[in-house]
């Protein structure tokens, strides 16, 4: 893609309040960047290019990592697998191998999104952290600040995704926590755990998987379960459960199929709320679709819940020494805390735009599936809270209705502009 530098004594955005003289600090290299800025070089910005490219329109990926998705490179655990299909999981204009498995492991994931970039020649710009991205009204163009250099162009796309940031919470004692507490970001097998008490906090699929990981290098996990939670079995009948799902939807209404869903969970499952795991009032879809929160689907661990191999404790009170005493009174020693209590979105502390996205949690206000576009060249992609299916909706949506500018005017008007 070609990118024209702005020389600063040609430069038709300097403000009158910025200076070129040579006694001050000299401003950040500016470069006019033709096409989208996509920030974020994870699944969901590696999609958002491709689909542009697939339309004749270039873009620009900045990622504040050296490499192309970061979390997953160094943030997940060893034993990851994707926990849908692979059908429902690959990213727009490049199906998986045919030899991977259903559930690719944590690796093949990796080596397809390395073959999913050189097949689309997506070169990101590593070590390019956004400090702001701002809309300037006199310009009417996006202003996307790094520490070393400006972009300046027609369209910015957000898809720095839901995992930005860890989330650590914070209970008291903490600090008086004689042994290691530390976030599944930084977790990667049960090795270093060997007949250590480890108390794993949060019950989702990665709290869920951690803990049987643990369970299966010889350690004694124990899981925190603070609230209601639906766990599903990965498969039903031989299929999906969320594939089946999707199946069922198309021909019944959202709350029938969660009564299925329900009735065949039991049958196989058992009774989750016997092992102090209650479900929620809503059923698994309808909860998804109101509030975003995931089933877990059970690889393995609910057996070792069963068998007592893990215990299942309430909600922290408080941290002392070795201690842990949980709110209903109970006190267990543990030699070390896993928090599986998740990541947050990252967009409110570098995005200037209060339209698209929430600052309160950082995702988009409009829910799936209007929460792609914002204004004035404004969109989100793998926002969905559901994960890399919903971000291959929003990649193809987005790049279809820029590629419409770009044809029409997008980039004739950018051009007049320089």
């Amino acid at each position: 893609m070609e990118e024209v530098e702005f020389k600063k004594i040609h430069d038709p955005y300097l403000r009158p309040n910025m200076t070129t003289s040579t006694n001050s600090v000299s401003p950040p290299r500016r470069v006019w960047v033709p096409g989208p800025v996509i920030v974020g070089a994870g699944p969901s910005g590696l999609a958002a290019a491709a689909c542009l490219k697939n339309h004749g329109v270039p873009a620009m990926i900045l990622e504040q990592a050296n490499c192309i998705a970061s979390l997953w490179q160094f943030k997940t655990y060893d034993r990851l697998r994707l926990h849908l299909p692979k059908q429902f999981c690959q990213l727009p204009h490049l199906p998986f191998p045919k030899d991977f498995p259903t559930y690719p492991t944590k690796e093949q994931f990796l080596s397809y999104l390395e073959s999913y970039a050189k097949n689309f020649d997506l070169k990101p710009v590593f070590n390019a952290t956004v400090v702001s991205a701002e809309f300037d009204s006199a310009c009417r163009f996006w202003r996307v600040k790094t520490k070393a250099t400006e972009y300046v162009c027609q369209w910015l796309i957000v898809a720095t995704g839901e995992n930005a940031v860890e989330v650590v919470p914070r209970f008291e004692g903490m600090d008086e926590f004689n042994g290691p507490i530390v976030h599944t970001s930084s977790y990667k097998s049960g090795e270093g755990f060997v007949n250590k008490r480890v108390l794993v906090v949060g019950c989702g699929n990665s709290g869920m998987e951690v803990c049987l990981d643990l369970c299966n290098s010889n350690a004694f996990p124990s899981i925190v379960v603070r609230d209601s939670l639906h766990v599903l079995p990965q498969e039903m009948f031989g299929i999906s459960t969320f594939g089946l799902s999707m199946w069922l939807l198309k021909w019944l209404p959202v709350r029938m199929v969660d009564q299925l869903l329900l009735f065949v969970s039991r049958c196989i499952l058992g009774d989750t709320s016997l092992l102090g795991l209650d479900r929620p009032k809503l059923g698994p879809l309808e909860l998804k679709g109101i509030s975003g929160k995931t089933p877990v689907l059970d690889v393995g661990t609910l057996a070792k819940i069963r068998s007592g191999d893990i215990k299942v404790y309430p909600g922290i009170k408080r941290l002392e020494c070795n201690i842990v005493e949980f709110v209903d009174g109970r006190k267990e020693n543990f030699d070390a805390i896993i928090l599986a209590t998740g990541y947050r979105s990252n967009v409110p502390t570098w995005l200037k735009d209060t339209n698209l996205f929430s600052q309160k949690d950082g995702f988009p206000k409009k829910k799936f599936v209007e929460g792609w576009k914002g204004e004035r060249g404004l969109y989100a992609v793998g926002f969905t809270k559901r994960g890399l299916f919903g971000a291959s909706i929003d990649a193809s949506r987005v790049a279809k209705e820029i590629s419409l500018h770009w044809k029409l005017n997008g980039k004739c008007e950018s051009l007049q502009r320089v």
